[in-house]
């Protein structure tokens, strides 16, 4: 191909070898000729790159071909589609574990339009800070309409303050709408430990709501679009990809309880707490909540498969309810196994599971019987792989016994019952 192109330059405009080059960078395209005394080539386009090529293109250049040189001619013209009975359909390809393969591209409008859906939905909160009887300043934040009703999801630490656990202001919040409009909201529901609270707003017509999404298929690199009111700046757009879909928040240095968020590199600042995260389609994937002062580009969103299930356990209960054991666990793979038998080859034949590394004294655990050590492999009956399997089944399941199944070392199996207390809120 290189001889060929060295051969058709001296013969051909300047033009006429950009669109060769072009045409040969279309990737999939076929090139091909018969080595007879009259050669013809020809260039097969896929289909998504036809339409590119309405032109019919008949350039003549010369070969050479063991020595002696020959012009034909080069055949490029549009071909119109079959009919779509006598295309034959492509099988579907896979792209990770549950991932949904799409073959439409990012659009020079997808952004654009995926913040415009939501974008009405965005509101900008300030609650006036109270300090034993004075008001030396407010807290803004963000939130987002999730209901026509006017039920507003946002941050706790915007309408909470976190000293006392106690709302501010009566619970009362001034809410801005994108279009102008003011209302004073509710604080309805908060959460510390998640940071996620609910506002309510009346209007005496109906609100435009944004559209909940799901988290769970997130896979690092997606786009993502962060929309909020930084430094009460309202109807700001950021747009970056995901950069984590689990951060723990053990590796960002925060105690308490284990809680999960996804890692954007969006441009995320004061004012943006609250404001939602979203996907290409246009659906709420996460509430962004923090970032690292000093770093660029490290933003963390509680994702919204989480958020769903708080909300409802504030329609059911209207608090969260978490059951609390006692354990710190370790998610188990096969290079930690084996790095923990070369330890000890005592350690139990497993492949995965979740490792049991301390028992609190006097926690539900410790009066079940868990050692530091164990390897839990099925919980209430069911194989389990991840702390993450572990809390769903558990869910807000308080007082009520659990059959868990657990392997220690020279793999002796043992069958324990715990029951679950409620979680101390402040942990």
């Amino acid at each position: 191909m290189n001889h060929f192109l060295r051969k058709a330059s001296f013969f051909c405009s300047r033009n006429s070898i950009i669109r060769i080059i072009a045409v040969g960078t279309t990737g999939s395209g076929l090139l091909y000729w018969n080595a007879n005394e009259d050669l013809t080539v020809k260039l097969s386009i896929p289909a998504r790159f036809r339409e590119h090529f309405s032109f019919q293109w008949r350039p003549s250049f010369v070969l050479s071909n063991h020595g002696q040189f020959g012009s034909f001619p080069l055949f490029l013209s549009r071909v119109d589609p079959a009919p779509a009975g006598d295309i034959p359909k492509e099988a579907p390809v896979a792209v990770g574990d549950g991932a949904k393969p799409s073959c439409e591209c990012l659009r020079r409008d997808s952004i654009a339009n995926a913040a415009a859906k939501v974008a009405p939905a965005v509101v900008n909160l300030s609650v006036p800070r109270d300090f034993y009887g004075f008001s030396p300043g407010k807290s803004m934040g963000s939130g987002t309409i999730i209901d026509a009703d006017g039920t507003i999801l946002t941050c706790a630490h915007v309408v909470v303050d976190f000293q006392g656990r106690q709302v501010t202001s009566k619970g009362k919040v001034d809410v801005t709408l994108q279009d102008g409009r003011t209302f004073v909201g509710t604080v309805m529901n908060a959460d510390l430990h998640s940071d996620i609270a609910i506002v309510k707003i009346k209007s005496k017509t109906p609100l435009l709501a944004a559209k909940l999404g799901s988290s769970s298929k997130l896979r690092p690199g997606d786009w993502v679009i962060a929309l909020g009111c930084p430094l009460s700046l309202q109807n700001t757009v950021t747009v970056g990809i995901v950069s984590c879909v689990d951060r723990k928040s053990s590796d960002l240095g925060l105690g308490g309880m284990r809680r999960e968020y996804l890692q954007t590199d969006c441009a995320i600042n004061v004012g943006n707490s609250g404001g939602p995260l979203v996907n290409v389609d246009g659906e709420i994937i996460g509430v962004n909540t923090m970032k690292v002062l000093a770093a660029t580009g490290l933003g963390f969103s509680v994702p919204i498969d989480s958020v769903t299930k708080i909300i409802e356990h504030f329609k059911k209960s209207g608090r969260v309810i978490r059951p609390w054991l006692g354990l710190k666990m370790l998610d188990l793979n096969e290079m930690i196994v084996a790095q923990l038998k070369e330890r000890d080859p005592r350690f139990p034949d497993v492949e995965k599971g979740i490792l049991v590394p301390m028992v609190t004294p006097g926690s539900p655990a410790d009066s079940a019987g868990f050692r530091p050590g164990d390897v839990v492999i099925e919980f209430d009956g069911k194989p389990v792989e991840s702390i993450k399997e572990i809390v769903e089944i558990m869910d807000d399941r308080i007082g009520k016994p659990l059959e868990v199944v657990v392997k220690r070392a020279n793999n002796e199996v043992v069958k324990l019952t715990v029951i679950p207390e409620e979680a101390n809120p402040d942990m």
